[in-house]
């Protein structure tokens, strides 16, 4: 590994940036085999709001163009709306400079294969956000099932609930403008289960989905409403390479659910079920009728727990952004490549599509 230190500039000084900012920031304690890394850039389009972020945030400047902060540094963080994945990254890819991007990868189908392509004639590593494959119980259930304890997969149950929505006075933003960010709950959360569902049991082939709009416009700052463009909830049915039967449920009007991600696979010989609001927790049946043992995913054995705390002691949401940029930086310092990259983000937005397909026509859609 290369003992350079690595320059970052950030694009977007949001939810997101704050998540990034904190795990790049711990990695030295934590993680102090990952590469070293400067804070160098912060970009947004408000300067002086860039500012405060970067002081809050540790960055050393600000810069109001990305292709600006793009020219400064070796890693590019592309965290900003959905519609400001595409250009921003693929110029990077263009000038060698290593990506991660948020999910969904792109607002569109056609962006995101756009994106895959410029990744593969790139020799700087990019990756798509997907921070719940560094769940240690999420590591864990992979492990379980790639070894065979739960048999042949016949089931997989994914749903991610979220109630931010349920209030039809709650504000307008970005998110529910389909300009902006392409579908909704689709995309924000949708995503995060398809590729939860990829990633423990195999692709999925083929889709029957319906989206639904309950509330049609919402209050603005300004004190008008603005019309919502896109999906408060989506449902599908599909089909898994292997075989199994998979059912996705996603929404941001789920009354008592803040932030339920939840996914159950099942096997011939046993089964898993694991939810984000217990993080540190997997449910395991191994292949009797004594029920479901509850494991508490926190031995320094497990999944990235070495390098936390003793046994017993849990950790966050936010230690799973620490994971995936230790794997990330690493991968950009050796110039190897890193799952899940573009192809990954790609996959997951051709099943994206299919759904949106499959709800215009009334109708399953192949991929």
């Amino acid at each position: 590994m290369s003992t350079d230190t690595l320059s970052v500039g950030v694009l977007g000084y949001g939810f997101m940036g704050k998540a990034h900012a904190n795990a790049l920031g711990r990695l030295p304690l934590f993680f102090p085999d990952a590469p070293d890394v400067s804070l160098d850039v912060l970009c947004g389009r408000d300067a002086e709001a860039a500012r405060e972020a970067a002081d809050r945030f540790g960055f050393a400047d600000v810069e109001t163009d990305w292709r600006d902060a793009i020219e400064r540094v070796d890693v590019f963080y592309d965290l900003g709306p959905n519609d400001v994945h595409v250009e921003p990254s693929i110029h990077a890819l263009e000038a060698g400079v290593h990506v991660l991007c948020e999910k969904p990868l792109a607002p569109t189908l056609d962006g995101a294969e756009r994106m895959a392509d410029a990744a593969a004639e790139s020799d700087a590593v990019a990756a798509t956000g997907f921070n719940y494959r560094y769940v240690p119980a999420i590591e864990y259930a992979r492990r379980l099932i790639a070894d065979g304890v739960l048999g042949d997969v016949r089931h997989v149950r994914a749903r991610y609930l979220q109630d931010w929505l349920v209030d039809p006075d709650a504000p307008w933003s970005w998110r529910l403008d389909a300009e902006s960010a392409g579908t909704g709950a689709l995309g924000d959360l949708g995503a995060h289960s398809i590729d939860l569902v990829q990633f423990l049991v195999d692709d999925v082939t083929a889709v029957s989905g319906h989206r639904t709009t309950f509330v049609d416009e919402r209050p603005d700052d300004d004190g008008t409403s603005r019309p919502v463009t896109v999906d408060d909830a989506f449902s599908a049915q599909a089909e898994l390479a292997n075989g199994a039967t998979a059912t996705f449920e996603a929404t941001r009007c789920a009354t008592g659910h803040k932030n339920t991600n939840a996914i159950e696979v099942e096997g011939t010989e046993g089964a898993v079920r694991f939810d984000l609001e217990r993080l540190n927790e997997l449910d395991v049946l191994r292949g009797d009728d004594r029920g479901f043992e509850t494991v508490l995913v926190t031995d320094p054995e497990d999944p990235y727990v070495e390098h936390w705390w003793p046994p017993g002691h849990t950790i966050g949401w936010e230690h799973t952004f620490v994971h995936e940029n230790a794997a990330f930086l690493r991968a950009a310092a050796d110039g190897e490549d890193y799952d899940p990259g573009f192809d990954t983000g790609r996959d997951v937005q051709r099943v994206v599509d299919a759904i949106q397909r499959s709800d215009e026509r009334r109708e399953w859609v192949s991929l």
